[in-house]
């Protein structure tokens, strides 16, 4: 049985390691950085769960790409509500 291989000379930098990001200038690069998704017309979106008929969620998807925001039209259009757009 061989014995445990030396560990590496903790002295040794690899030319690719990736900086520091803790250090001030990178701090300083990053702070106006924002993360997420970002909001439409600062209405944000609700994740939630929903139980749908399946020829009801069918239909929409057949719709292909949009379908949720179509969805999300025909609610609110049921519900007389205004668009997000609206005054």
């Amino acid at each position: 049985m061989s014995g445990s291989k030396p560990s590496m000379d903790p002295t040794w930098s690899d030319p690719d390691d990736a900086p520091d990001l803790s250090a001030p200038e990178w701090r300083a690069k990053f702070a106006s950085v924002k993360r997420g998704r970002p909001l439409v017309n600062d209405v944000p979106k609700v994740a939630t769960s929903l139980r749908l008929d399946a020829d009801i969620l069918e239909t929409l998807r057949r719709g292909g790409p949009g379908w949720q925001t179509r969805a999300n039209d025909l609610l609110r259009r049921a519900l007389n509500l205004p668009g997000p757009d609206s005054p």
